[in-house]
């Protein structure tokens, strides 16, 4: 049950406060581990991280931008968030589903044989698949992603975000407040109106940026995939000239909290999932499927399981070299 606390006196305290929930999950809830996956690397301008545990996150909602600081109150069995800007309301209305209150994970069951995978569910039973409820949010760091190392990807969202974002609100010292370094992303018509130039300077081929631009034009009819079942909110991103299944089921994994979303046509998940479950070295995209199907509705928390194992097939091929497009 929602217990909200009380409001603050209005007046310049009561914007600094902004207003807040408490919310108690009827389930176990590892707080980092069910938010960390909505972070686009270390230097993420959207996401940061507090030594008190505290997670903030800085999103463009359909009310506008807003900033959540979310943090663990385990002795009450408790979440307390608090946000700020216009966009406030909607995300603390959302805690809840942000946080997996819309994942059923009763139906999966490791198969014991499939010991990494059995062990490292029972030792993390707070993981769960939460949705933001916001396409654009995950679509274009996604396409950011294709085809690149993650380091090339995380600098080219990281610039982008620094010219192109908005400051986050929130306040300006409470909670050694992390804001004044935190950026929300642009609107989808001002992705559309970067200068090709900086898409380059940013390290963003041609290619993806257009996927971007394509992407920000239909960004109303994009935005309704949040609320469709999965094989329609797929179609509808695939539609997209430029999104293939893997940038769909990476955006609807944290959009949709798709619990079953398989990222096919990956270079190392794949080898990963069929180390893990199978010993082998090498596996392809139709391998994997098959040894997820005993999994089928839960596909996705299973490769999220898989790859908390740490665990790697050998590799047999150098790493992918990262490529300098502003050289080009």
């Amino acid at each position: 049950m929602t217990v909200p606390p009380p409001r603050p006196a209005p007046g310049p305290a009561s914007a600094e406060a902004g207003p807040g929930r408490t919310w108690r999950p009827p389930y176990p809830l590892d707080l980092g581990l069910t938010l960390g996956f909505l972070r686009r690397g270390p230097g993420d301008p959207a996401y940061r991280t507090t030594p008190d545990g505290a997670v903030w996150r800085a999103s463009r909602t359909p009310a506008g931008p807003g900033t959540v600081r979310i943090a663990a109150r385990p002795s009450e069995g408790a979440v307390e968030a608090r946000a700020w800007g216009p966009g406030a309301e909607w995300l603390l209305d959302r805690l809840p589903v942000l946080l997996g209150d819309g994942d059923d994970p009763s139906g999966f069951a490791p198969d014991p044989r499939h010991r990494l995978l059995y062990d490292t569910h029972r030792r993390h039973p707070g993981l769960r698949i939460g949705r933001t409820g916001l396409v654009m949010e995950s679509l274009v760091p996604t396409v950011l992603e294709q085809k690149v190392t993650a380091d090339e990807a995380y600098r080219g969202w990281r610039l982008l975000l620094q010219r192109f974002g908005t400051p986050a609100p929130g306040p300006a010292a409470a909670y050694g407040s992390p804001v004044a370094r935190m950026r929300v992303a642009p609107a989808a018509r001002d992705w559309a109106m970067v200068p090709s130039w900086e898409w380059h300077r940013a390290g963003v081929d041609a290619k993806r940026a257009a996927t971007v631009v394509r992407a920000a034009r239909l960004a109303p009819r994009l935005e309704e995939a949040s609320a469709m079942d999965p094989a329609a909110a797929a179609a509808r991103l695939a539609a997209v000239p430029g999104v293939g299944p893997w940038t769909a089921a990476e955006t609807l994994q944290r959009s949709n909290g798709d619990a079953d979303a398989v990222t096919v046509g990956d270079l190392h998940l794949p080898h990963t999932v069929g180390w893990v479950l199978a010993g082998r070295h090498r596996t392809d995209d139709a391998g994997m499927l098959e040894l997820l199907e005993p999994y089928r509705g839960h596909r996705y928390r299973a490769c999220r399981l898989i790859c908390l194992t740490g665990a790697q097939a050998p590799r047999r091929a150098p790493r992918l070299a990262p490529r300098d497009f502003r050289a080009m």
